[in-house]
């Protein structure tokens, strides 16, 4: 054997250790779901499914115990609690509660934030959809289908897809502020709450971070009253504000139809920190 094939014999033996030495990708994989996992002890809440679980398992769970007190029960007389979450509700979380012989089915609708500002999405639909549910005017919906962009621009806008609330006529912002007005709260009921059997009775905030957690639940109505209470207006930026709540195109999804569809949001810490 020459000396140059000695020489490629060695440096591919040593290519070939160095290869074999090389975290395997399932060994990666497994570390960084380790770290998730301890991640996600430290923060707390993470999703509904945990707050279902946490419910499930409320004899040892002080979080549970403490929401079912807010929500009218005293655990000591509590018999036995079963959570569940249905699909396509206003409840994330449905909790059905024995106390004294009697049973009880409370709706949950839950809202998990982990900043100051975490805004959070409480009702979006299809422009056509909302016009049936509360039976509105064409002159509101001729408005708010330009806010969308279910029709093009019909006078200059500063985005080709769509107009702002600002951008419209004054009789036009008039017609979609006195319709939100006079219906305010039969929306608002919609919005929050639903109707059915999984309608939400509860609104749970909870705050996941690094630091801590912390979480308050408030009777639905309450939650109409601190997020809608206060003045219908068409925002600096265009979109419609009532009370706290803004009401905007849904936007993103790479441009996807879904982008046109109306959007209700609200930032759950306001009233958290009110709680607390």
């Amino acid at each position: 054997m020459s000396i140059r094939t000695k020489v490629a014999c060695i440096l591919f033996s040593l290519a070939a250790a160095a290869f074999v030495t090389l975290p395997a990708p399932a060994q990666v994989s497994s570390a960084a779901k380790a770290q998730l996992g301890s991640r996600t002890a430290r923060e707390g809440f993470i999703n509904e499914t945990q707050i279902r679980d946490k419910f499930n398992s409320w004899r040892e769970d002080a979080d549970a115990r403490a929401w079912l007190t807010k929500m009218g029960y005293r655990p000591s007389e509590i018999e036995s609690v079963t959570a569940i979450k249905p699909h396509n509700d206003k409840s994330d979380v449905v909790v059905t509660i024995t106390s004294g012989g009697k049973t009880f089915r409370e709706g949950i609708s839950i809202k998990l934030v982990s900043g100051e500002n975490g805004f959070n999405q409480i009702d979006k639909r299809w422009l056509s959809h909302y016009r049936r549910m509360w039976s509105m005017p064409p002159p509101v919906e001729s408005a708010l289908s330009l806010f969308v962009g279910e029709r093009p621009p019909d006078r200059p806008s500063r985005r080709p897809e769509r107009m702002f609330l600002s951008e419209l006529s004054n009789e036009e912002k008039r017609a979609v502020i006195d319709f939100f007005e006079t219906n305010r709260s039969r929306i608002l009921r919609d919005i929050f709450a639903g109707d059915g059997p999984n309608r939400a009775n509860w609104l749970l905030i909870a705050k996941r971070s690094a630091a801590g957690r912390e979480s308050a639940i408030f009777q639905i109505e309450k939650a109409i009253e601190f997020f809608g209470t206060g003045k219908i207006e068409i925002t600096r930026a265009g979109n419609l504000r009532i009370g706290r709540i803004t009401v905007q195109r849904k936007g993103g999804d790479a441009g996807r139809e879904t982008a046109r569809m109306l959007q209700f949001k609200i930032n759950p810490m306001e009233m958290l920190r009110k709680a607390n």
